[in-house]
């Protein structure tokens, strides 16, 4: 036998042509989790919690699945930043919200100015500051401490559903007390009441 069969027999098996071999061009699965959230996102106008990404992007919350979704947040805020990019996903009333930085503020009021009807009066400022800081509140309260009468203004922040009914005081006559909705803390990109600058943090330097 010539040393050529020998060293074509001694090589080992090789697969066969029409064996099923590996695919090289499997999908980035974290990319594609970053870019589903990303698309899911930017076609929300209100913020989307966790668990409700999860489901529709199937992941089981149960497998883990959050903390895919907040890993894959981190990982795009970081692109987002290293890119220079003029927004960030936030946490915004329990959920999560893709929202323009704070130092281009001034600029998207300039871009708002025409839409003054949406604007607060100052007013509705207070009696919402108050309702915010002071929650659950009778409205004999809220007048108390603003010194003049509040109904109108009361109807007029429950028409934009920043403030709602809560409940009914424990007290003669069963009073109605109000507290901040769940858009209250959209609007003023807020995670929670405890995100509510401190008295400290209001005070003049």
């Amino acid at each position: 036998m010539s040393r050529e069969r020998v060293a074509i027999e001694e090589k080992p098996n090789q697969p066969d042509e029409h064996d099923d071999a590996p695919t090289t061009d499997a999908p980035d699965d974290e990319a594609q989790l970053e870019q589903r959230i990303e698309a899911v996102l930017l076609s929300l106008e209100k913020p989307a919690t966790t668990g409700k990404l999860a489901e529709w992007l199937d992941i089981g919350v149960e497998d883990g699945g959050s903390d895919a979704i907040n890993a894959a947040i981190a990982d795009l805020n970081n692109q987002y930043e290293h890119a220079g990019r003029s927004f960030r996903i936030e946490r915004v009333a329990g959920g999560w919200q893709i929202r323009t930085l704070a130092k281009f503020a001034e600029t998207l009021v300039k871009v708002r100015q025409t839409r003054n009807e949406g604007r607060l009066s100052q007013a509705a400022l207070e009696t919402l500051a108050i309702v915010s800081y002071r929650q659950p509140i009778l409205r004999a309260d809220i007048e108390a401490i603003r010194g003049v009468a509040c109904g109108e203004v009361l109807r007029g922040l429950m028409e934009r559903r920043l403030v709602k009914i809560v409940g009914r005081a424990e007290e003669l006559g069963r009073p109605m007390l109000y507290g901040t909705t769940q858009r209250f803390l959209e609007v003023f990109g807020l995670s929670s009441l405890k995100d509510l600058p401190q008295a400290s943090d209001l005070r003049p330097v």
